[in-house]
């Protein structure tokens, strides 16, 4: 009796390696980045703040607010309760009395009180220097957790905020749903010579220039590199260190 042939199985087809989805290529990237810190060689994010804590503070309270209003309700702030334990002798009616001029201002007091006793009790008063730690304070998601991790302790992160995430779209940098797709393209196509300061360069890009009702095409150092299909000029602006101002 013949025996049953055994059946040869096909060879497996390694998964190619994911192409992030970018519309640039990695030379066109390095260029841009590249322009990005001749213009800024130190960007500096504009919510103030003294140490780690109160920039954690600052961050939280940012959410749906602007940098220049929190900053404005902080000052005073912070020069009374710049430490956890200060933060926390204030007291959570003191702290909403600062900052009820931030919208969500009582929901936020709630939790600066919390976070402020969760880093006394979990972590020595100190703020964690890792993503995982951070996450799990209250009123402290990704974005929040990257802000920092990138500030006070120098990590190479991309918090993807409202300025990035349309940018990201609007010139096809890196286009994503939500902050984490384009978290996730931009991390893998920025050179890693540029990450350090990579989400700074691309907020205030998208604050001053690549701005949300209509981009400012004629100021933009990337016009010539830019793929967006809502650009007005394909000249890019003369490539210069902007001065920081006091």
């Amino acid at each position: 009796m013949e025996k049953p042939k055994k059946k040869i199985a096909a060879p497996q087809k390694r998964p190619r390696p994911r192409k992030p989805k970018t519309a640039y290529s990695p030379e066109e990237i390095h260029e841009i980045f590249r322009r990005f810190s001749v213009q800024r060689p130190e960007p500096k994010g504009e919510l103030e703040h003294v140490n780690a804590f109160t920039l954690l503070v600052a961050v939280v309270l940012s959410a749906q607010a602007t940098d220049a209003g929190v900053n404005k309700a902080t000052r005073a702030l912070f020069k009374v309760a710049d430490t956890p334990e200060k933060m926390l002798a204030l007291g959570e009616a003191k702290v909403g009395d600062h900052i009820r001029t931030i919208g969500l201002w009582r929901n936020k007091a709630k939790n600066v009180i919390a976070l402020s006793e969760a880093l006394i009790r979990d972590h020595g008063s100190q703020v964690p220097d890792s993503r995982d730690a951070l996450t799990t304070l209250p009123g402290v998601g990704r974005k929040t957790a990257n802000v920092v991790l990138n500030m006070a302790f120098g990590q190479p992160t991309m918090a993807v905020d409202t300025h990035i995430l349309r940018i990201g779209n609007r010139i096809g940098l890196a286009p994503g749903k939500t902050p984490e797709q384009v978290e996730d393209i931009l991390v893998r196509v920025i050179p890693a010579e540029y990450m350090r300061h990579a989400h700074h360069w691309l907020i205030l890009h998208g604050r001053y220039v690549c701005k949300a009702r209509k981009p400012d095409c004629p100021a933009c150092v990337i016009a010539d590199i830019c793929k967006s299909a809502e650009k007005t000029t394909a000249i890019p602006a003369p490539l210069v260190e902007i001065q920081a101002t006091a």
